[in-house]
C-alpha cells in the first residue's frame, strides 16, 4: 500500500510517521511530497529512522514532483500550508488592524487561508483523480470544513479530519483512567466550532461528572469561564473563545507575539533535531508544535476507509439532513460510521438554539467563503467577511477585504 503525504516536508510529518509505525499500519511505501528539497531530505531521512526504530518495513520515498508522488496511491493525506508561516503571521496580525480576531482558521485569517488554499487543493485533487482514481483524500489542511466542502463539491472521494475530538476523548480517558475506546462523545458542530454535549462511558452519560470534577481544568484549557461551561452543560472547543470572548482575545493578541512567530522558532529547532542522524524518536518539542493525537486520528481513518472497518469516528462530511437547520450540502463535524464507501453520519439529537444559531451563521459564511475562493473578486471576499459573526460590519468587512487581497495577491489566481 502506498500512502502519499502532500506537504511531507512539514515538521508535523514525524508525528504522522510515528503513529503509522507505532500502530503497525500496513503501508509499504510512504511517499512524502513537498517542493522544498532541503526540508524534504531532512524529514525523509528522519522518517525512515523512525520506521526502522519501530521495526516497520515501510520504505520512505521523497518527491518534489507532485504527479510522481501521487501515482498509484491508496490514500492521499493533505497537510499543506500555502505561503508558510509568513502568510500565517499575516493571517494572525492583519485582522487586528481592523479590531478583529487574528487567527489562522477562524474569522478573517481563516478566510485568507481558504483563498490561498482551495485552488491548490483542487489542483492536487484533480491529479489524484487521474493518477490514483480509487484513492481517498484525507484533508487535515485548514480551514478543514471549507477545504473539504470544496473537494466534495468537485466530486472527489474526500473526508476532512481534525484532532479536537480525539484530543478530548484522550483527555477524558486519562482523567477517568479508562481505555479511550470505552468513551463516546456527542460531538456536534462545524470544524473548529464544536461542543461535546455528552460524554458516555460504556453507554452511561457521565457528562455531569466530567463537568463537576474537571470543570476548572476544562475552563483553563479553553480559556472560557467555568461558570459558562457548567451552565451550558457541555464542553466547548477552545476555538469558541474567539466567539465568547472576542474583545478580550483581540486585546491580548495586540500585545502578544503571534503564534506563527512562535511556531517558526519551534520549526527551526525541530529541523535541527531531525537532521541529527542520532535522533531516532520524535522529540518532546514536537508536542509544542500542536496537533496532539494527529497521527492516531489519521491511522484510524485511513485504516477504516481502506479496510472497511465500519467503526465510529468524528470526521468532516456532508450534512445530508443530519442537522435539519443546515442545507444537505453543508459540511459538518459529527460522529460517523467509516467504511470503504466513505463516512456515513450517525443520527444527532436536536441541537439547542444556543448552538444551532452560531452553527448556521458560520456555515453560511463558509458557503460564501468557498464562492470567493473559487471565483474570486473583492466583492465576494467582502460578502463572506460581512456574513461572519466575528466581523459582520460593512465598513470593517470592506476594509478587511481590501487588506487581505492586497496581502495575498501573489497566491490568488484571480488577482
Amino acid at each position: 500500500m502506498k500512502l502519499t503525504v502532500i506537504g511531507g516536508g512539514s515538521t508535523y510529518t514525524p508525528e504522522l510517521v510515528d503513529g503509522f509505525a507505532r500502530l503497525g499500519f500496513p503501508v509499504s511505501e510512504l511517499a512524502l511530497v513537498d517542493p522544498a528539497a532541503e526540508r524534504l531530505e531532512v524529514i525523509g531521512g528522519f522518517a525512515q529512522r523512525i520506521l526502522a526504530r519501530r521495526g516497520h518495513s515501510a520504505r520512505v520515498m521523497t518527491y518534489q514532483d507532485l504527479d510522481a508522488g501521487i501515482d498509484g496511491a491508496t490514500a492521499v493525506l493533505l497537510q499543506l500550508r500555502v505561503g508558510g508561516q509568513a502568510a500565517r503571521h499575516v493571517d494572525e496580525t492583519l485582522p487586528l488592524e481592523c479590531g478583529c480576531v487574528g487567527q489562522e482558521t477562524t474569522g478573517a485569517g481563516g478566510l485568507a487561508k481558504a483563498l490561498r488554499t482551495v485552488p491548490v487543493v483542487l489542483d492536487i485533487a484533480s491529479r489524484v483523480e487521474r493518477l490514483a482514481p480509487k484513492a481517498w483524500i484525507v484533508d487535515f489542511t485548514n480551514p478543514v470544513g471549507i477545504v473539504t466542502r470544496a473537494l466534495l463539491d468537485a466530486g472527489h472521494r474526500a473526508v476532512g479530519l481534525c484532532n479536537v475530538a480525539i484530543g478530548l476523548q484522550r483527555t477524558f480517558a486519562s482523567w477517568l483512567d479508562v481505555a479511550p475506546e470505552r468513551l463516546e462523545l456527542d460531538h456536534v458542530g462545524l470544524n473548529h466550532l464544536t461542543w461535546e454535549r455528552a460524554v458516555r462511558l460504556d453507554g452511561a452519560d457521565i457528562t455531569e461528572r466530567i463537568l463537576t470534577e474537571h470543570g476548572q481544568e476544562l475552563a483553563d484549557r479553553a480559556k472560557i469561564p467555568v461558570e459558562l461551561i457548567r451552565r451550558m452543560g457541555a464542553v466547548p472547543s477552545y476555538y469558541l473563545r474567539y466567539f465568547y470572548a472576542h474583545d478580550e482575545v483581540v486585546a491580548e493578541q495586540r500585545v502578544e507575539a503571534s503564534r506563527a512567530e512562535r511556531v517558526a522558532t519551534i520549526e527551526r529547532e525541530l529541523m535541527a533535531m531531525y537532521a541529527d542522524p542520532a535522533v531516532v524518536d520524535k522529540p518532546a518539542l514536537l508536542e509544542e508544535r500542536g496537533g496532539a493525537y494527529y497521527s492516531e486520528a489519521a491511522v484510524q481513518l485511513v485504516a477504516s476507509l481502506v479496510e472497511n472497518k465500519g467503526d465510529t469516528q468524528v470526521v468532516n462530511l456532508r450534512n445530508r439532513g443530519t442537522l435539519p437547520f443546515l442545507p444537505d450540502h453543508a459540511v459538518i463535524e459529527v460522529p460517523a460510521t467509516i467504511g470503504a464507501l466513505g463516512p456515513e453520519p450517525l443520527p444527532v439529537s436536536p441541537v439547542e438554539p444556543r448552538y444551532a444559531g452560531l452553527i448556521a451563521h458560520v456555515s453560511a459564511y463558509e458557503e460564501l467563503a468557498l464562492e470567493a475562493a473559487l471565483h474570486g473578486g473583492i466583492t465576494r471576499v467582502a460578502d463572506a467577511l460581512l456574513a461572519h459573526p466575528l466581523i459582520g460590519q460593512a465598513t470593517v468587512a470592506h476594509d478587511l477585504a481590501d487588506r487581505l487581497v492586497a496581502a495575498n495577491r501573489r497566491y490568488l489566481p484571480w488577482t
